[in-house]
């Protein structure tokens, strides 16, 4: 459903950015002008590089394409944890095949999401995730590629998968939601946390406590774009050259300087995805 809201006016520009985690397609990019005009608008506020993200073979299809169409874009491939149900062999076969392309920098968002099971027709069931989510795990330990994990409720349950399947060298919480005691269980076992709006939303208190104990050197920033808009634009339509307004918000929660975190995060990035600078 189109938003009500007008698109946020450009931020003031803010450089080196990553976005880490968005989704191209669902922003309504089809082809390469489309996708270049997304990226365009994020450069010209000092977002150089995004990561587009899948959550089904439709949106991985198209992510590892946008990847290929322009050198800015990367590619993140897995079905989302409420879409496990379809993860049949062909399914398994087809990301494989896409999950090994070159410009795939990450095999997500992948993951355990308790809210949906029960509320939204067709979702996967717990089981049916926490399959879904070991065959992923497995898939990014044998590519050699991060591991990037969609968590909505499933704290507990999800720092279990990936203790009994052992996780992949780099484990990426996206969207980090949170609260304190999460954010010091991921950092003890050296996982990355990616900050969205989120972080500046009015109520999210206990967020915002979270990202004050993460290690500059574990954490990353992202759009999630369309969703999740940064305050005050909350109900508008995002995208990701909106990221400078996360990053402000969140260097004033940490007490830094918002182009030195755009500078960590933006290294965090290079070194996590493996995408240079």
């Amino acid at each position: 459903m189109p938003s009500a809201r007008p698109a946020p006016e450009p931020p003031e520009p803010l450089s080196p950015l990553v976005d880490a985690h968005t989704h191209l397609d669902a922003c309504g990019a089809t082809d390469a002008e489309s996708v270049a005009a997304v990226v365009d608008r994020a450069a010209a506020v000092g977002v150089g590089r995004v990561v587009t993200i899948a959550d089904d073979l439709d949106a991985a299809r198209f992510a590892v394409r946008a990847a290929h169409w322009d050198s800015r874009v990367y590619a993140a491939v897995a079905l989302h944890p409420t879409r496990a149900n379809a993860l049949d062999d062909a399914a398994m076969r087809e990301l494989e095949q896409l999950a090994a392309d070159p410009r795939v920098v990450a095999v997500g968002e992948t993951g355990l999401d308790y809210y949906w099971p029960g509320k939204l027709e067709g979702c996967a069931g717990v089981e049916e995730q926490v399959e879904g989510f070991r065959w992923h795990i497995d898939l990014a330990k044998r590519l050699g590629k991060p591991l990037m994990i969609h968590n909505r409720e499933a704290d507990h349950d999800l720092l279990a998968v990936l203790l009994d399947e052992g996780a992949p060298e780099t484990v990426i919480f996206h969207c980090f939601s949170s609260a304190a005691n999460m954010a010091l269980a991921c950092v003890e076992e050296g996982y990355v946390l990616s900050f969205s709006g989120t972080v500046s939303f009015k109520n999210a208190h206990d967020l915002r406590e979270a990202a004050k104990l993460v290690p500059d050197e574990q954490i990353l920033v992202e759009t999630d774009a369309p969703f999740l808009t940064p305050h005050p634009f909350r109900g508008a339509p995002n995208e990701p050259y909106c990221l400078p307004y996360t990053v402000r918000s969140l260097a004033q929660t940490r007490d830094q300087d918002p182009f030195e975190l755009a500078r960590q995060t933006t290294a965090n990035a290079e070194r996590v995805y493996r995408i240079g600078s």
